[in-house]
């Protein structure tokens, strides 16, 4: 048996018509940056997020970094500052504050969650500190309300890094409404992804989201009248007309990891293996288990025709790029990373595949 980690392919072909009608569509009319079809897909996510602004951007990083340099032309950040965020996280999360021109403070998560740990952010705080940017990471939301709690007691934004969490809730409220802005990748591999690169920012700050609507078109509001010295790290048309499409068919996708996630949960029963916590506020962008002979775990599963991915196998602060914070230890940070692998997760997987890769862990011995 063949078990790809995630056929996007196949995924993407099970709509092919309707995102062949859409690109169709954009193609068609003649109009191909900013228009209707990213106000639409904008105006459609807020909807679905009962958020009040979305802006649609480049990507990821883009829409952290825009959201940080909205904060700066309205005064509530300047280069330099600090902001909190976990040591556990893709490095599009550093590098987007690092751009900015302000200074990652790395805080370690919780060893059972994989996300942020709430309890050390007042080791972390200081005179210069500004922010949070909590990662919901693999589709787990953070403990956002002790967040949002210390934020509020220090005079602190709270800015979501949203990539992995698309759809996810937290007291009844969407990833991307939890804090003062959200930053959210739709990269393909997302749960819910484009066909390229593509991004959102979400807000409920009409001020913001003005700002930020304008720096993402060269600081413009009106063609050849610039306000601010802004960039082009716009939405595409094409991609907005395929996002909205695959709108329609988030939360029934996400609900499909959640099944696979939970048969994982009951059938994998090997004590040499760390299953991830049941949290049922996931969406599971990825399931992660974790294992002392990680890399022996990976091969057996490879040999035996399931394909898996490690998220992440370095931390940000041990990478070649980041010399500078080489000498740093994160200890869980590093844990994590040395131990963890990511199994296939998505709605397409098949009860006896789902059931296959179970008691091939169950069978493995260290």
């Amino acid at each position: 048996m063949k078990i790809p980690f995630y056929p996007l392919k196949s995924i993407n072909n099970q709509i092919e018509s309707e995102l062949i009608e859409a690109g169709n569509r954009v193609v068609k009319s003649g109009f191909y940056i900013m228009g209707e079809e990213v106000l639409s897909f904008e105006n459609e996510f807020a909807q679905y997020n009962s958020v009040k602004h979305v802006i649609g951007v480049s990507n990821g990083l883009d829409a952290l970094y825009i959201i940080l340099k909205g904060y700066e032309i309205l005064g509530k950040l300047k280069k330099g500052d600090e902001i909190i965020c976990p040591s556990n996280t893709y490095i599009a999360t550093v590098l987007a504050i690092l751009k900015a021109g302000m200074k990652p403070v790395l805080v370690e998560p919780k060893i059972n969650t994989y996300n942020l740990d709430a309890d050390l952010l007042q080791n972390a705080l200081t005179n210069k500190t500004r922010a949070i940017m909590p990662v919901h990471l693999y589709g787990s939301v953070c403990e956002m309300d002790l967040i949002n709690n210390f934020a509020k007691q220090h005079n602190l934004l709270v800015i979501e890094d949203g990539a992995q969490a698309q759809g996810a809730t937290l007291n009844g409220k969407k990833v991307g409404n939890l804090g003062d802005a959200g930053g959210i990748s739709l990269f393909p591999g997302k749960n819910f992804g484009a066909l390229g690169d593509a991004g959102i920012v979400t807000t409920n700050d009409d001020i913001l989201a003005d700002v930020i609507r304008d720096f993402r078109n060269y600081g413009s509001k009106v063609k050849y009248h610039n306000i601010y010295k802004g960039e082009n790290l716009r939405l595409d048309e094409i991609q907005a007309a395929f996002l909205k499409v695959k709108l329609k068919y988030l939360d029934n996708w996400n609900n499909g990891r959640k099944s696979v996630a939970n048969q994982y949960l009951k059938l994998i029963t090997n004590s040499q293996i760390i299953l991830p916590s049941a949290n049922q506020n996931s969406v599971w962008h990825q399931f992660i288990i974790r294992s002392d002979n990680r890399d022996k775990l990976q091969n057996y599963l490879k040999e035996n025709g399931v394909e898996t991915l490690i998220h992440y196998p370095i931390p940000p602060h041990k990478q070649e790029c980041l010399k500078e914070w080489n000498y740093m230890q994160f200890p869980i940070a590093e844990q994590i990373a040395s131990t963890c692998l990511s199994l296939p997760v998505h709605h397409l997987l098949k009860q006896e595949e789902i059931e296959y890769i179970g008691s091939l862990i169950n069978s493995f011995k260290s």
